[in-house]
């Protein structure tokens, strides 16, 4: 069980935000009270994984951090000969990853990377996720990311692309992300905490409408995408590269 997190409690730990040591030692409760429907997004990663694995495949987790995708992923792939691959350029991460691959009781390979998802070679992939990870991304690398994807699935292979978005109508958008808030402060957290998190994301984290992001898998290549999940300002999409 991780760290409760109260990291903005006392002020800003850095001017932005970084996944730190600090982060590392909090993050699963840190997401699990930020993002609406997280552990359902964690636990249908496992169920598609399940259906669209294919044998002798590589499956990505992109922007791993502790590795919850590929934990979920590593307990559902029934495909012969698949392996993971887990990446994130956080070496906090990426090192609570690969122990929480160790402590896992499951034995299907995964292999544990410290690199930049712009640099990570996608090859004879079946499965991509990137849970809350594009929005990371700064936007004019994310075409071409998307497009590397795209060229690296077989057919029939599936991205999931988990994302914090924002709507085209402004009323809108202010009534879903004053929805959020009030679920942060279910969780515990206080308006300051959260006006100070949402300050050091603001020129990290940088979203996108539901639009945006399909119009870009669509110049990708993908013919078949829709959204699967989505609550208030969050959202996850599959995409699905034709046979």
């Amino acid at each position: 069980m991780s760290d409760r997190d109260t990291l903005f409690a006392s002020g800003l730990p850095n001017e932005h935000f970084v996944f730190d040591e600090k982060v590392a030692a909090v993050f699963p409760n840190m997401i699990n009270r930020s993002v609406p429907g997280y552990a359902t997004i964690i636990a249908m990663i496992g169920t598609l994984s399940a259906e669209y694995a294919q044998p002798a495949s590589i499956c990505y987790d992109l922007g791993c951090s502790l590795g919850a995708a590929s934990l979920s992923m590593r307990h559902n792939i029934r495909a012969e000969n698949c392996a993971i691959v887990a990446v994130d350029n956080s070496a906090a991460m990426v090192e609570g990853c690969r122990q929480a691959i160790e402590r896992d009781s499951a034995v299907l390979p995964v292999d544990v990377r410290c690199e930049d998802i712009l640099d990570t070679p996608v090859n004879n992939a079946s499965m991509v996720v990137m849970n809350f990870t594009l929005q990371f991304v700064k936007p004019e690398a994310r075409d071409e990311l998307l497009a590397r994807i795209y060229e690296g699935l077989l057919p029939g292979g599936m991205l999931i692309l988990s994302e914090k978005i924002l709507f085209e109508d402004s009323a809108l958008n202010d009534l879903f992300i004053e929805m959020y808030h009030r679920f942060k402060e279910q969780q515990g957290y206080s308006k300051l905490e959260i006006s100070r998190k949402r300050a050091a994301l603001e020129k990290v984290l940088i979203p996108e409408t539901i639009a945006a992001h399909e119009s870009r898998l669509q110049k990708a290549g993908f013919e078949t995408f829709d959204v699967w999940f989505q609550c208030f300002n969050f959202a996850s999409i599959v995409a699905v590269k034709s046979h």
